[in-house]
């Protein structure tokens, strides 16, 4: 037993002492390959001038060009290095010294205060060099930093925005979501997709704010949203259990003032599988477009609901309504980092009127177009975040074209006669 448990340890212990031996040389290399410059024209500039100077000056001695010799060690402070520039400003001195020498004005007074100039640039400019590069240094670890503060928020994002399946029976579902710029604050904005025994059920919200403390709220809808979403009995009770969790959020989140100004906005959709109707509830979010026929229109709630969190003061009645929705119509969910795009003069998107422009595209290309839209319209930067979602019925369960003009519910449980009845 001895030799068994011997025997391991001494493997391993020999493999860490080898393991810095071998991996060093490695190491090293990539340190230098990060640490070496490329190459660059520039470099050679300064030595350009001095050659010129010589020629110039040996050509025409009487008009004493090698006083141009300062401008040497300035050019080269923006592109060496300290040693670097001392090194082209030493070139330089040399090259002087020899050129009033050549012209004999070596040891006069123009010609020594002309290599004192010299020397005085050259210290000069070494200077400069060592700030230029404190400068980039700076700049260099301030974007490293930005490009990790950036590269965490994107992680948490994409925690809090799990993949949605394209196909959740019934119903297809097309996402868009893009981060605002990457000095912007990330945003509240979320969305999930659920199938149930009630049928598809789709969350879109957008929480007041920015930044971890928006995502965090954010998060905590979600993590409700999901352990609710399969056995709430109806959209109203789904409402009601966020605004419990988000009651409990705020009160451990915020104090006084702060925890009544934490609200989110949210639209709940519910699409069962045997009726050809799409139930909402829209708590202060931007309202959905219904695309039918060609047709585009804001789904407008019958009675206002208050935002997740606001209940207390403005009461706790949730409006569902029905709408039509059967196969081939879509239902355009999105945030306000859509709606409140402004352009130059301060306009907002006109949603509406441009996706008129896309109703008859494919989901995934109405995403595609408004996107790029959006990008055409707004100046510069956007600085929140867009997310945006269209869900599709994909299954035949629908009444006849001329019937769901009628903005009338179908009995639940009951699919028109002659269609299918895809089960959840």
């Amino acid at each position: 037993m001895a030799v068994q448990v011997k025997e391991p340890i001494t493997s391993r212990s020999t493999s860490d002492r080898s393991l810095p031996k071998v991996t060093a040389p490695k190491r090293l290399s990539r340190r230098m390959r990060e640490g070496s410059r490329p190459f660059s024209p520039a470099l050679l500039t300064p030595l350009l001038v001095i050659v010129l100077v010589m020629v110039a000056d040996l050509l025409t001695p009487h008009l004493q060009f090698y006083r141009l010799l300062g401008a040497v060690p300035a050019l080269a402070a923006a592109v060496f290095a300290v040693p670097g520039t001392l090194g082209i400003g030493l070139l330089a001195l040399a090259a002087g010294v020899g050129l009033a020498a050549a012209d004999h004005s070596l040891g006069q007074t123009p010609g020594n205060f002309t290599l004192l100039a010299l020397t005085a640039v050259t210290l000069a400019a070494a200077y400069a060099s060592r700030v230029r590069q404190n400068r980039e240094r700076t700049l260099a670890d301030r974007e490293r930093t930005l490009a990790e503060v950036r590269a965490v928020a994107e992680t948490a994002q994409r925690v809090l925005l799990r993949p949605v399946p394209q196909h959740l029976g019934h119903v297809g579902v097309e996402v868009l979501y893009q981060a605002a710029a990457a000095q912007a604050s990330i945003g509240g904005d979320f969305y999930e997709v659920h199938r149930t025994r009630h049928g598809v059920r789709l969350i879109i919200g957008d929480v007041r704010g920015k930044g971890l403390s928006a995502v965090e709220a954010a998060s905590d809808v979600l993590s409700s949203f999901r352990v609710s979403v399969h056995d709430a009995p109806d959209l109203p009770s789904l409402a009601g259990r966020l605004e419990t969790t988000m009651n409990h959020y705020s009160e451990e989140a915020a104090d006084g003032d702060d925890a009544l100004e934490l609200f989110v906005t949210i639209v709940l959709v519910e699409i069962p599988a045997r009726e050809p109707v799409a139930r909402l509830i829209n708590c202060g979010h931007p309202p959905p477009l219904l695309l039918h026929g060609g047709e585009v229109r804001e789904v407008e709630p019958s009675a206002p609901s208050p935002p997740i969190n606001m209940a207390a003061l403005l009461g706790d009645h949730y409006q569902a309504d029905t709408i039509p929705f059967a196969t081939g119509d879509r239902l355009l969910l999105y945030t306000d980092g859509v709606s409140e795009t402004r352009d130059r003069a301060g306009n907002f998107y006109p949603l509406t009127q441009r996706v008129r422009q896309w109703a008859l595209a494919p989901p995934r290309g109405l995403l595609d177009h408004l996107r790029q839209d959006i990008l055409d319209y707004m100046p510069g930067t956007r600085d929140d975040d867009l997310a945006a979602l269209v869900a599709y019925r994909a299954t035949p369960c629908a009444r006849e074209p001329a019937q769901l003009d009628r903005a009338v519910p179908v009995p639940r449980g009951r699919c028109p006669s002659g269609a299918t009845e895809p089960s959840d």
